[in-house]
């Protein structure tokens, strides 16, 4: 095996057409973006280089503020709920429903197969005000409570955001940990009830530790996804009320697609590249922290 793996025409051989294909997909693509960023124009008219004309203007663009802070603010929010949805699930399939734990894994993952789109209009019916009462609105009527328009602020679509994509996605999330958790030696277990743990303490000093990795793994997937959030919000607000619920993948499909701003949609891809690396490069240095030892 080391005969092989230091041969490097066996390298290339066995790389060689991975790293091919994954630069032709991934790399070329986003270096021909970069080089949109220096210019300005479309398909139509044309391009032409405008040097660093668009990073100027991104600086002191309101609107891409208002999408960069919404987008950090979903992700931070999204995240922590999609990963603690999952990882109580996932607990709870391990500890309390071994038996049913199939069928329950298979209900609460059934709407991460849902159409985005069908997901949106189930959120939009459910929350609905006109033409007549949604079910959460029903029930608020039916506690004495006024009716919400929650599509009518940004504030109230933001929340109702954080509750579709939570439910939407939780069940992977859950199934992935049950997948660590699964792995975790019965007879850890067995010894450390012995010595006295359960419930939380069992948990905090021997659970969370040893699925650690797969937790950490669990983080980086859910805040590179609601980072790059788009489908959902389409679905669901659209963006709305007025730009109060929009993302950078948005504002950026709107500027390139809708207004044919080529240029500066490819330098709010560059931005939303730059700050999902640094998220990674943040969630990849806590992953270096050993919960065994303290």
């Amino acid at each position: 095996m080391h005969r092989v793996l230091g041969d490097r025409r066996a390298i290339l051989i066995l790389l060689g057409p991975a790293l091919l294909v994954y630069s032709l997909i991934m790399l070329v693509p986003m270096v021909w973006s970069l080089g949109y960023s220096f210019t300005k124009g479309n398909s139509i008219d044309g391009f032409t280089g405008n040097g660093l004309a668009n990073f100027e203007r991104l600086l002191t663009d309101p609107a891409v503020h208002e999408a960069l802070w919404f987008t950090l603010k979903f992700a931070f929010v999204v995240t922590i709920g999609q990963v603690l949805a999952g990882y109580l699930l996932a607990l709870l399939y391990v500890f309390y429903l071994k038996r049913a734990s199939a069928l329950v894994r298979t209900l609460v993952f059934f709407p991460v197969v849902l159409p985005t789109v069908a997901v949106g209009l189930l959120f939009q019916n459910l929350f609905q005000v006109a033409p007549q009462p949604g079910p959460v609105n029903s029930l608020l009527g039916a506690l004495g409570l006024e009716s919400v328009d929650w599509f009518a602020s940004g504030g109230t679509a933001f929340w109702v955001l954080i509750v579709m994509e939570i439910w939407r996605s939780m069940g992977f999330y859950a199934v992935l940990l049950f997948a660590g958790l699964v792995d975790i030696p019965d007879e850890v277990l067995e010894s450390a009830r012995l010595d006295g743990a359960s419930g939380l303490r069992l948990v905090r000093h021997i659970v969370l530790p040893l699925s650690f990795p797969v937790l950490m793994s669990s983080l980086i997937f859910s805040i590179n996804g609601t980072l790059k959030i788009f489908d959902a919000v389409v679905a669901l607000t659209n963006g709305g009320p007025g730009s109060a619920t929009t993302p950078l993948t948005l504002y950026m499909f709107q500027t390139s697609f809708t207004y044919g701003e080529y240029g500066y949609g490819s330098t709010l891809a560059l931005l939303l590249t730059v700050v999902s690396l640094l998220v990674s490069l943040v969630v990849f240095r806590l992953t270096r922290r050993d919960l065994t030892k303290g």
